[in-house]
């Protein structure tokens, strides 16, 4: 019998050990993405506006693939179930979804109490407004693939709606992964066009990722190109890959030139830019949700000094510079900034934002670097006026001139859904919706 019960033993002792250091290992990684999560809800950052992934509980097996599909580390595993731990990391590339077993992951649009605009589109992407289309980003699609095989789709449609006159045949607005496709398509098919890009890149939205990786979650196949056979590529490669394409198809796209205004007039569109104004019978909108960055309207903001977005923080050393804003952004900006020696940094903030809109972790940095003096924070205030060396502000009725070279604007950007709305495009509120597979 006690020989028995020894063997028994013997046979029991590896599996007892194995789930002994299976519930170590599980009970840390639990504990580690508790702890992400606790720090997201603490920050009070809300889900994401665009796609972003929802996970059915009772059908959620915990396999973790879809964890590891997410090359941002948005998700975690929490008491066996997948979690959206870091929304703000999430960029909506849907890989989480496409990677689990189960299905148990819908991407939506919006949230319950934040809803989302999306333009009505046909499945050939054109408005309910003719000659109108939309593809990619704006359309609530932001997956590159998507957006690709958008952008050509759109461009056939309007192959059978070509100019007859001297008009333009479309004007392609953007140049990410939809308007780039797009562009492909058009000069593939003999189209008289035009494709203008805010920016003075390529790339759309991935042009502004900070991060490294951006997930492919299937191969895609362009126009003139043919097939891109990538998973998963960097941001930096996939902005090289982009830009060979664009000089080996000697395609034209006119850079630091947005649309600020779309009108129609009968049946023709006037789409009207700082430096032109381009008459069209087709507009293909291809732009992203970040949409135009949102200006002050004060005097002085445009000076070549002015910029909405941080590239190089090492451009500004030795500076005098002033951030504008209350969220990541603006905080990320002035304390990249500040690390730079000899750089003088003032944060100007309409509320208390900047101390209680962004995530803890700069929310305690930027408190730490005022108190060490790198940069000052002025609360309650707004620029009056931008001069040549100097910024006015105004701070609860007082007003401060502050020694000026350059000014980061972070106020977010402003989408053209107005504009839509007003030649009659038909715009629809999402809250929470799932996205059709």
């Amino acid at each position: 019998m006690s020989h028995s019960y020894l063997t028994a033993l013997l046979y029991l002792l590896p599996l007892i050990l194995a789930l002994i250091l299976y519930y170590r290992r599980h009970h840390k990684r639990d504990t580690h993405y508790r702890a992400r999560l606790a720090e997201t809800v603490k920050s009070g950052i809300p889900e994401p506006l665009s796609l972003h992934p929802v996970i059915d509980t009772n059908k959620c097996i915990g396999s973790s693939a879809c964890v590891k599909a997410c090359p941002e580390h948005a998700l975690g595993i929490v008491r066996g179930k997948a979690v959206l731990i870091q929304s703000d990391h999430c960029i909506g590339h849907g890989a989480c979804a496409a990677a689990c077993p189960v299905e148990a992951i819908q991407l939506v649009f919006g949230s319950e109490k934040r809803g989302i605009d999306i333009p009505q589109v046909k499945p050939t992407f054109e408005t309910n407004v003719s000659g109108i289309f939309i593809a990619g980003e704006l359309g609530g699609m932001g997956l590159i693939r998507k957006g690709v095989d958008q952008g050509q789709r759109a461009i056939a449609t309007i192959l059978k709606n070509k100019s007859k006159g001297s008009e333009l045949d479309v004007v392609i607005v953007g140049a990410g992964p939809a308007g780039i496709s797009a562009s492909l398509a058009a000069k593939e098919a003999g189209l008289r066009f035009v494709t203008v890009e805010q920016e003075d890149s390529l790339g759309g939205a991935i042009y502004q990722y900070p991060r490294r990786k951006v997930a492919m979650t299937a191969p895609m196949t362009l126009p003139i190109v043919g097939k891109f056979n990538k998973f998963e590529i960097s941001k930096e490669e996939l902005l090289a890959f982009w830009n060979k394409i664009i000089q080996q198809t000697n395609i034209t796209i006119n850079f630091s030139e947005r649309m600020d205004s779309l009108k129609k007039i009968g049946s023709i569109f006037v789409v009207k830019t700082p430096k032109a104004e381009y008459r069209t019978v087709n507009v293909l909108l291809a732009i992203g949700r970040r949409g135009t960055p949102r200006k002050l309207g004060v005097p002085g903001e445009e000076q070549p000094k002015v910029v909405y977005r941080l590239i190089d923080p090492e451009q500004y050393r030795g500076l005098h510079v002033l951030v504008v804003g209350g969220g990541d952004s603006a905080a990320e900006a002035a304390l990249a900034i500040a690390e730079e020696r000899g750089t003088t940094v003032s944060v100007s903030s309409r509320g208390d934002d900047i101390l209680t809109r962004p995530k803890e972790k700069n929310r305690m940095r930027l408190k730490e670097f005022a108190t060490q003096g790198k940069l000052k924070i002025f609360l309650n205030a707004s620029v009056k006026q931008i001069g040549k060396d100097t910024v006015t502000l105004e701070q609860e009725g007082k007003s401060y001139s502050v020694k000026n070279d350059a000014v980061i604007v972070c106020a977010g950007g402003t989408l053209p859904i107005p504009m839509l709305k007003e030649i009659g495009v038909m715009v629809d509120t999402y809250y929470g919706t799932a996205v059709a597979k």
